[in-house]
């Protein structure tokens, strides 16, 4: 019997399905689905796996963080334990049957090592099997995608598996020892504890020193000069200085412009836009990020759109379609896609198709393309709008350059120089298909040289110079891309970590004084985890180890001993380090003034309950206390409610954020309260309230 051993149930099933040359037999080992069949004459088993099933891990005698010396974990023994044992006995149980053994899971490091593991538990009940074992590598769940897999089969790439596991390996000597050394330092345990990590720690670092930056950004002023002119509709023009920076300056533009203007040039200037390159991960989670999806939930999509069969593999670097995909076979089952149906048709009508080629080409896996048709009812809305997303991308890399036509207007105005201008589309070309990457006709009066038209007012505007901008998740991706930080498959993951532990909150990101403070700390102490040098040369090991020129061993002994010399530093400066940490602790718990005594309102725990509450630190001599939400991040905003004057605060968790002031009492919370109450009356009891009302409601029981 053949066993084929995948990385998901749902990709077990679908294998057995392309490759039976009959009706497949459902059967389970306990809970664990397995799929019987038979393919090439021989009777064939293919089982799912969940990820992982071995998980790396410290002895039971250090797992208590306060007793045991964090430095212990830099050379402690690393044990794989089963992490899922009801698969794990279903592999076992199907090999001791089995005479051979096909590897399917994904063709990557994670996905080798995901492999490796499950073979060590396929040896260790059948040893006869070391030497009958062979690898399927697909980048689609399509039929002939697998079936030519399997009639390629190659050997498993230990090299590539070693990659993966060193990474592994090196992610928790370091994220566990130094994670353990912060929250011993800080005395930040259980659920508050303060994690570090090789890649996750400059990550911060990048975040933090944005903000640094904003901070220590001294805006400049200067003035702006609009007018509004006349032609039949009315239209706005600016003064060609575009920034005055002297207000007399822009008084004197403002007080020459006269009743008239006449256009004293007419430019015209036509471009060309081309069609984007293939997806790549990186591209694909940038324009993901772009239509509202965060880079963990674009990934966790996109991986199940893949294991379903609608999309090819999303972790990639490739941006060049490979010679073998038959770009006319994906169109061929596109035309029936909504809303892109009818571009797909348009494309198979041609001779030649001609698609855009990226910077990077590699042979593992392609760009991510469709793989088959879907319908819109067929799929949750969040699934269909990343199907959409992928679809249109591919059918823009078909399709032909969009052009587009700038018209730039100059006008005189008593002696002052005015201009505006606006760009349409002539030619729509791939737009027409990827309205994501379209921006909106600026039309403007269709005028010839020496027309005058009417002044109709005019305005200074007074403004003032702006700090750099924050990360917005998809350009921090493509941050970490160009560093060296993280992987295409790990880098969602990090972003989102530092959501979970309080770092950061909101898109583009904002770090928390908590998350500065940690930044810091880890810059002064600990230069080597916050720079991205480090974790990039890392990568690059990596990379050796896949490729066979060093041992996995080598890597992971070179990377203790680098953990070493950090962790000496960061023993001798302890209490420093502490010191800056709950600086930032105290601040983000520190909500506002307190209106009756003027000492600061933090948020402080009640010790038999353990509810969190806002109490003042005059206390006891001063009783002032606000009530809070018992769950999510508390985010103090610094800024007074309108209604109120209280402290408003942003609370982080549930489906999306929200702000709100701490007074219960507030009049905004009241008629808030009152709508909703009349709401719930009118729809027979069933009405809602704001998420806001909801939440502090019951912060109060």
């Amino acid at each position: 019997m053949r066993l084929i051993i995948s990385e998901k149930a749902n990709t077990a099933k679908k294998i057995a399905q392309f490759l039976s040359e009959g009706s497949v037999k459902e059967g389970k080992h306990r809970s664990v689905p397995h799929h019987t069949f038979t393919w090439k004459g021989e009777e064939t088993v293919s089982v799912g796996l969940k990820g992982h099933v071995l998980n790396p891990e410290y002895p039971e005698e250090y797992s208590n963080w306060q007793k045991v010396e964090p430095r212990e974990l830099i050379d402690a023994e690393i044990l794989k334990s089963v992490s899922e044992k009801g698969v794990a006995q279903a592999v076992t149980s199907l090999a001791k049957k089995a005479d051979k053994v096909v590897i399917a899971t994904d063709f990557d490091r994670e996905g080798e090592l995901i492999g490796v593991e499950a073979l060590s538990l396929v040896f260790e009940a059948n040893p006869k099997l070391i030497d009958h074992v062979e690898r399927a590598r697909f980048s689609a769940l399509t039929p002939g995608e697998v079936g030519r897999a399997f009639d390629e089969l190659l050997e498993v790439s230990n090299d590539l598996a070693d990659a993966g596991e060193a990474r592994q390996d090196i992610d928790l000597i370091w994220g566990a020892t130094l994670t353990r050394w912060v929250s011993r330092a800080t005395k930040r345990y259980g659920s508050a504890f303060l994690s570090v990590g090789r890649v996750q720690s400059p990550t911060l670092v990048l975040i933090a020193e944005r903000e640094r930056e904003r901070r220590a950004f001294v805006p400049e002023p200067y003035w702006e000069l609009e007018v509004n002119l006349r032609d039949g509709e009315p239209f706005t023009v600016r003064h060609q200085t575009e920034r005055f920076k002297k207000e007399a300056e822009a008084r004197r533009a403002y007080e020459n412009v006269s009743d008239t203007a006449t256009v004293v040039e007419v430019q015209q200037k036509s471009a060309t836009r081309r069609p984007p390159t293939p997806f790549n991960t990186t591209a694909f989670l940038t324009a993901a990020a772009n239509i509202g999806f965060s880079p963990s939930r674009a990934a966790r999509i996109a991986e199940d759109l893949y294991t379903d069969g609608y999309i090819s593999y999303p972790r990639t670097d490739n941006t060049v379609y490979p010679r073998s995909l038959d770009l006319r076979e994906v169109l061929g089952y596109l035309k029936r896609v909504e809303g892109a149906g009818q571009h797909a048709e348009k494309l198979l009508a041609r001779d030649k198709l001609s698609p855009t080629r990226g910077k990077k080409e590699t042979t593992d896996h392609p760009p991510i393309y469709p793989t088959s048709y879907a319908t819109k009812k067929s799929m949750r809305d969040d699934r269909w709008k990343i199907y959409q997303l992928v679809v249109r991308r591919f059918l823009a890399t078909l399709s032909d350059p969009a052009k587009t036509l700038r018209t730039t207007l100059r006008f005189d105005s008593g002696g002052e120089p005015l201009v505006t201008g606006g760009t349409v589309v002539t030619e729509e070309g791939w737009l027409g298909v990827y309205p994501y990457s379209r921006r909106a006709d600026e039309e403007i009066p269709h005028l010839s040289e020496g027309d005058v038209v009417q002044v109709v007012g005019k305005e200074i505007l007074s403004k003032e110079t702006q700090p750099p901008g924050r990360y917005g998740a998809g350009r921090l991706i493509n941050v970490m891309e160009e560093l060296g930080l993280g992987t295409k498959a790990t880098r969602p993951n990090i972003i989102q970590n530092l959501y979970d532990r309080g770092y950061v909150h909101d898109d583009p990101l904002v770090p928390t004084e908590k998350g500065m403070a940690v930044a810091e700390a880890l810059k002064v102490f600990a230069s080597e985890i916050a720079s991205h040098e480090m974790t990039a040369e890392l990568e690059r090991s990596m990379d050796d180890i896949s490729e066979g020129k060093v041992s996995k061993e080598t890597v992971v002994d070179s990377s203790r001993d680098l953990l070493r010399r950090v962790y000496d530093h960061l023993q001798s400066s302890e209490t420093e380090f502490a010191d800056i940490v709950w600086e930032g602790i105290r601040t983000d718990e520190t909500i506002g003034k307190c209106p009756e005594s003027g000492h600061d309102l933090i948020i402080r725990r009640n010790r038999k309950s353990r509810k969190r509450f806002v109490g003042c630190t005059g206390y006891p001599e001063c009783r002032v206390t606000y009530p809070l939400p018992q769950r999510g991040e508390i985010i103090p905003l610094g800024t007074p409610c309108d209604a109120c004057g209280s402290p408003e605060i942003k609370v982080l968790g549930g489906k999306r954020p929200w702000v709100t002031c701490i007074n219960m009492d507030c009049p905004k919370k009241q008629e808030q309260k009152e709508a909703a109450a009349k709401s719930a009356e009118e729809e027979g009891g069933e009405g809602s309230s704001t998420q806001s009302a909801q939440e502090l409601q019951k912060s109060t029981t």
